[in-house]
């Protein structure tokens, strides 16, 4: 082979070979960061413009109230960011415990280390004038409502300096998986992207598969759920049936199961430890207009007093298991790292690009 024929060769494979610039290989071997690496990365408090909309309906109206959001924003290393290379970014979201330093802060922390801006939004922080409790949290603070500071939280990162703002990916855990899926729905993304953005990925991890949309198009963007077996918060029939839906109406759309895993096996919980109320029961209906209906009562959702008769009506005390499982976070690790890999445009080895 002739030496102009060698460097022919290597100047096509060389974008297959190199690396982004922002890529760091452990994203899709799940091997991610620990240590001293977290520790050196800084979580800055952030604040910025949001809305409150009790369910899809009230988007937009007047009986949605100015919000200011708040998060914690996580930037990767200096020596990372001198390139100046535009980075992806990912906006995650907490369950219904709020963020969790074990949780969320650790992912935010993990996602910087590793080349990806990310911002940690806190739903329960931004309204506590509407509530502090747990059950009073769930009652008056709802998804639509994270999936309005989600929104806002896009925006906010798409207009940073550092950011790629085609490459911003949704991670969302328990109540903010639900979110996640809520926000994939491109009703609900036009009325809540009023600058046209839209998510590059969603991620649900462990949310309940509870709504159904008349209108089920979504944004097209790609979507990844994984649960635990042992999960009795998630319904696998319906959660099947939700990607199903999902894949019919724009988006590819995959769902993993960890076989005897609890929920929230990445949280700080040895476990398994009990959680009193089980909403597994419980299913809206989101018609065309956003008005929320419970399929069971077929009561609209109106405001807390409804909300709180809707969810009277199928939250049992059953109860379902929590525990960490470090074998599992490290599966999850590794699928959510490919996942994100590949919409941000770098197969790791052995995956389609």
């Amino acid at each position: 082979m002739t030496i102009l024929l060698r460097a022919a060769l290597l100047a096509l494979l060389l974008p297959v070979l190199t690396l982004p610039a922002w890529a760091d290989s452990r994203l899709g071997s799940g091997d991610w960061p620990t240590g001293d690496a977290l520790n050196a990365i800084e979580a800055l408090p952030v604040r910025f413009p949001s809305s409150s909309p009790f369910t899809p309906r009230d988007i937009g109206t007047d009986s949605t109230a100015p919000t200011e959001a708040i998060g914690h924003l996580f930037l990767p290393p200096e020596g990372v960011r001198a390139s100046g290379a535009k980075h992806p970014a990912v906006v995650l979201i907490h369950g219904a415990g709020g963020v969790q330093p074990a949780r969320e802060m650790t992912y935010g922390r993990q996602f910087a280390a590793m080349g990806i801006v990310a911002l940690v939004v806190d739903s329960f922080a931004a309204r506590r004038d509407l509530a502090t409790g747990f059950t009073q949290r769930l009652l008056e603070i709802t998804e639509t409502m994270l999936v309005a500071d989600l929104y806002a939280g896009m925006d906010f990162l798409a207009e940073r300096p550092e950011v790629d703002e085609k490459r911003i990916a949704l991670v969302g855990f328990s109540y903010g998986g639900m979110a996640a899926t809520f926000a994939l729905n491109e009703g609900i993304a036009e009325a809540l992207a009023t600058k046209g953005r839209r998510f590059a990925g969603h991620v649900s991890f462990y949310g309940p598969c509870i709504a159904r949309f008349a209108q089920p198009r979504t944004t097209g963007a790609p979507y990844l759920m994984l649960y635990g077996t042992e999960d009795a918060l998630i319904d696998p029939v319906r959660c099947a049936q939700t990607v199903e839906t999902l894949k019919a109406n724009g988006s590819k759309a995959n769902l993993i199961a960890y076989d005897g895993a609890y929920h929230q096996w990445d949280g700080g919980w040895g476990g398994p430890r009990k959680v009193s109320r089980n909403l597994v029961a419980c299913a809206f209906n989101v018609s065309e207009t956003g008005l929320v209906r419970d399929d069971n009562t077929w009561i609209p959702m109106l405001g807390a007093i409804s909300r709180r008769l809707i969810l009277a009506s199928c939250v049992d005390e059953s109860g379902y298991l929590i525990g960490a499982d470090s074998a599992v976070r490290a599966k999850s690790n590794r699928e959510v790292g490919r996942f994100l890999m590949d919409i941000f445009g770098f197969a790791p080895t052995g995956q389609a690009g």
